[in-house]
């Protein structure tokens, strides 16, 4: 039945609800359970119908963005900004929201908050791209910014590929204590602090670079780049802003989401224009090599896409209903004749 028909009100997920939510299933089963359902969704990527998304700047301070997509069954949306000196207000550099919607009748059928969300997709995102991309020996990785997405990172490679050894640098040494603080107790893998970036990368199969300073940062040079290294280059997502010198992509197998996208707003954006990059859907598929030996250097080249935040909100969703969590809103009124919007007012009137 169409949702129309029904007139179901909208299911809202507050961070609070989230955090519970969260804490029921478990946040290594929850980035698991994203993870597959982008597997599954980024292996069915021609049922979508995808665009880059709206990007609104303001100079010197950060961006506001819109990231939508569909299929024939459903609509998501997700707004997010990157503010990276958020910090200096005690707010989040990257704060978001999303929704779902269904696409027969456009009802929102799913309001949610995705701050949280967000760091769980991207972990679960980084990590499906490894999985078919990281020689499968991979045991070490470099954390180099350890920031708002560094825990969820961790705890996702460690559980899904086996990772036991992570050398951690940013430039702010609060950020790796309070890493080290939020991990305490963790077992299973050790995390170990150094004084900088070629110092951490050294020997490492894995790189993760998140940063987020909005600048065409070089945060990995060439001789850094070790035979063989996986690089898993997140913290680069909009125009002028980068983490790896352009020689390092230029040498390496480069994997996109995206890539009309990526082209604005990726490591790529340094390159030509006929530079040669695999979507990451052909890499699932099989259409395409993740990588070619074991010496290769591979990228995954990630700014984010609105397939991921799709499959993040329908997970969510179907988690929420499974758990009675969330609440009813009137996001839509009920209407009695649909096409007496006036006639609302009036019963509001009435009703005074």
């Amino acid at each position: 039945m169409a949702q129309s028909q029904v007139m179901a009100q909208t299911l809202f997920l507050s961070v609070a609800e989230m955090r519970e939510l969260v804490a029921r299933v478990g946040l290594g089963t929850f980035i698991a359970k994203v993870q597959q359902r982008l597997e599954h969704d980024y292996k069915r990527w021609e049922e979508f119908e995808k665009s880059p998304r709206t990007a609104n700047h303001a100079h010197g301070v950060g961006v506001i963005e819109l990231m939508p997509v569909s299929n024939h069954e459903e609509f998501s949306f997700k707004y997010v900004n990157g503010h990276p000196y958020n910090f200096k207000h005690q707010m989040p550099t990257v704060m978001a929201f999303g929704a779902l919607s269904d696409m027969e009748t456009g009802f929102p059928k799913f309001l949610s908050e995705m701050t949280i969300l967000t760091a769980i997709r991207t972990a679960a995102t980084s990590v499906l791209a490894a999985s078919v991309m990281a020689r499968p020996e991979s045991r070490s990785m470099a954390m180099i910014g350890n920031g708002a997405q560094s825990e969820f990172q961790i705890l996702a490679f460690h559980a899904a590929l086996g990772i036991n050894r992570f050398h951690l640098y940013d430039i702010d040494p609060a950020a790796t204590e309070k890493l080290l603080r939020n991990l305490a107790g963790t077992t299973g893998f050790e995390l170990v602090p150094f004084g900088s970036t070629a110092e951490a990368v050294r020997g490492c199969d894995l790189v993760t670079t998140c940063t987020a300073d909005k600048a065409y940062a070089t945060i990995l040079t060439p001789e850094m780049v070790e035979p063989g290294m996986h690089l898993n280059a997140i913290g680069g997502d909009c125009p002028g802003k980068t983490e790896l010198h352009r020689d390092v992509v230029a040498r390496a197998r480069v994997v996109v989401e995206f890539e009309p996208q990526s082209r604005i707003e990726g490591e790529i954006q340094q390159m030509p224009a006929d530079f040669a990059v695999t979507e990451l859907w052909q890499v699932l598929t099989g259409a395409a090599p993740g990588r070619a030996g074991a010496e290769e250097v591979t990228i995954f080249d990630s700014v984010g896409f609105g397939l991921e935040d799709y499959s993040a909100l329908w997970v969510a969703y179907e988690l929420a209903r499974e758990h009675g969590l969330g609440q009813s809103l009137d996001l839509i009124p009920p209407m009695a004749d649909p096409k007496d919007v006036f006639g609302l007012l009036s019963l509001a009137a009435s009703r005074r």
